[in-house]
C-alpha cells in the first residue's frame, strides 16, 4: 500500500509491526509478543522509526519506560501535570501564540479535526456502513494527547478503542501541520483578498455583491452511461413547474454575470476554501505528511459557462482584470479536456472521461484553483457515470487506501472491496433517480 512507504501512516498498518493487538505490548522487554513485534521491526526496516517513536512517546509523558506509563494511567496527579506540560510542549511544536488556556483550546481543535474526518466519512462516502466505522465512544468525547496516548497503554480498552485512540492521534497531528502551515501562509487573509477581487474587477460592476440570477438545466440523459445527451436552459419559473421523466434531471443553477467580448455572460460560480478535514483526507490519500507538498488546491474556484467560447472569454477576462487588479496573472497546470475530450488521469480514481478546463492562476500573492466546465460538461460531472463527483469521491477514498487504513478490516470487520461496490452503487441509485 502506497500510503504506508517511509510515513507514520504506517502506525495505523494493521499487517505491520505496529498493529493494535488484543492486548498492549507488556512491559516485558522479551516476552514473546514483543519477540514477534521486533522480527517485523526489522523484517520492515522499521527500528529507527520505533527507536524514535518510544523517545517521542516518553518525552511527551516524561517517562523513562512503558513500566512508568503503566503507572501514569492510574495517577490522577501525574496524569495532570503531564497533560499541562504536554499541552505546551505541543503548543511551542506547532508555533502558536497565546495563553494556556488559549494553547489548550487550539490543540482541542485538532481534536474536533480529527473527529470530523472520521464524521465526514462515516456521513457521505461510507454512510450506508455508518455503524461498522462508528467512534468509541470514550475515545471521541477524548481530546487531550497524553489521555489519548495513555489509552494505547491501557488494557482496560479493548483493540478497537485503542486503536482509535492511536488513529485519533495522528490525524491531530495532520491538523496541526495544516494549522501551521495555514498561519504561515496567511491563507484567511488571502482567501478575503480573492472575494474583494472576484467582486472588485471580474463580476459585473453594476450588479450587488452576491446578487444571483437562478436558472435550471432540464437534462435529457442516456440510458447507457447517463451521460447528457442534451439540455434546455429554464427560468426559475419554468423550472419549478417541470414534472421530470424517466432519464432526465433538473439542475439549479444560481448565476453571477461578467462583461467581456461587448455582452454580459452568465457564469454559476461554486467558490471554496477547503476545510480541515478534506485537507487532512488529502494528505491521508496522497500518502504525504506535509501540507506545503500535498495540498496545493487551498483556494478554488469552479465556473460553469453556457458554451465553450464562453470558457475562452472566461479566461481572458481574468487575466486582464488581474492587470486592473495591479497583478500579473500567470497561468499554471493547464489542462483542457473540454476541447480534447480527453482528461490527464493522474488522480487516484479519477476518470479519463471527465471533461474540464483546470488551472491554477498565480497572482497578488496567491496561487488560486480555477476548474471551468460548460452546461453539458457540467451535467456529465454531476450525473455521467464512472464521472460523477459523488462515485469519484468514493473511489478514491477506497482506491487510495485511505478506507482501510482508517478502517482495518480486523477491527471494523468490514470487507472493503464490496463496501466500495455498494457503495458506488447507492450513489448511482440517488443520482439516477428523480
Amino acid at each position: 500500500m502506497t500510503l504506508l512507504t517511509d510515513t507514520m501512516f504506517s502506525l495505523l498498518d494493521q499487517k505491520g509491526a505496529f498493529a493494535t493487538l488484543a492486548t498492549p505490548l507488556p512491559t516485558r522487554l522479551f516476552s514473546p509478543t514483543s519477540r514477534a513485534m521486533v522480527k517485523l521491526l526489522k523484517e520492515n526496516n522499521e527500528i529507527t522509526k520505533y527507536r524514535i517513536l518510544c523517545n517521542q512517546v516518553f518525552d511527551l509523558l516524561d517517562v523513562h519506560s512503558f513500566a512508568e506509563i503503566h503507572a501514569l494511567i492510574h495517577s490522577k496527579e501525574r496524569r495532570a501535570a503531564a497533560n499541562r506540560r504536554a499541552y505546551g510542549l505541543i503548543g511551542n511544536m506547532f508555533g502558536i501564540n497565546g495563553n494556556e488556556r488559549e494553547i489548550i483550546a487550539t490543540v482541542n481543535n485538532y481534536s474536533r479535526t480529527a473527529d470530523s474526518v472520521i464524521r465526514y466519512l462515516k456521513s457521505k462516502v461510507l454512510n450506508r456502513f455508518a455503524s461498522h466505522v462508528e467512534m468509541t465512544n470514550e475515545v471521541d468525547a477524548t481530546s487531550s494527547p497524553v489521555d489519548l496516548l495513555l489509552i494505547i497503554f491501557d488494557d482496560r480498552y479493548h483493540a478497537k478503542a485503542r486503536f482509535e485512540a492511536k488513529r485519533k492521534l495522528l490525524l491531530m497531528n495532520l491538523a496541526g501541520s495544516i494549522d501551521q502551515r495555514e498561519r504561515e501562509t496567511d491563507i484567511e487573509a488571502k482567501f478575503a483578498n480573492f472575494l474583494h477581487f472576484l467582486n472588485e474587477h471580474v463580476w459585473l460592476a453594476e450588479a450587488k455583491i452576491g446578487e444571483l440570477e437562478l436558472v435550471y438545466l432540464l437534462s435529457n440523459h442516456s440510458p447507457e452511461d447517463f451521460s447528457c445527451l442534451n439540455y434546455r436552459l429554464l427560468s426559475r419559473d419554468e423550472g419549478e413547474k417541470v414534472s421530470l421523466k424517466k432519464g432526465q434531471k433538473l439542475t439549479l443553477l444560481k448565476r453571477r454575470h461578467f462583461k467581456a467580448g461587448g455582452r454580459e455572460i452568465p457564469i454559476y460560480v461554486s467558490i471554496r476554501k477547503k476545510t480541515s478535514e478534506t485537507k487532512v483526507l488529502k494528505l491521508l490519500r496522497k500518502g504525504e505528511e506535509n501540507p506545503a507538498v500535498a495540498v496545493d488546491d487551498e483556494l478554488g474556484l469552479m465556473g460553469v459557462l453556457d458554451h465553450l467560447p464562453d470558457v475562452k472569454l472566461f479566461q481572458n477576462h481574468l487575466t486582464r482584470s488581474a492587470i486592473a487588479a495591479h497583478s500579473f496573472m500567470v497561468l499554471e497546470d493547464i489542462s483542457d479536456s473540454l476541447t480534447t475530450g480527453r482528461h490527464r488521469n493522474k488522480n487516484i480514481g479519477s476518470s479519463a472521461g471527465t471533461r474540464m478546463f483546470k488551472f491554477f492562476a498565480r497572482m497578488g500573492g496567491m496561487r488560486v484553483e480555477f476548474i471551468v466546465h460548460t452546461n453539458e460538461s457540467y451535467l456529465d460531472y454531476m450525473y455521467k457515470r464512472d464521472v460523477a463527483h459523488d462515485e469519484y469521491e468514493v473511489k478514491r477514498i477506497f482506491d487510495s487506501g485511505t478506507a482501510e487504513l482508517l478502517f482495518p478490516p480486523d477491527i471494523y470487520f468490514l470487507d472493503m472491496k464490496k463496501a466500495r461496490n455498494q457503495q458506488i452503487a447507492w450513489f448511482r441509485a440517488q443520482i439516477e433517480s428523480n
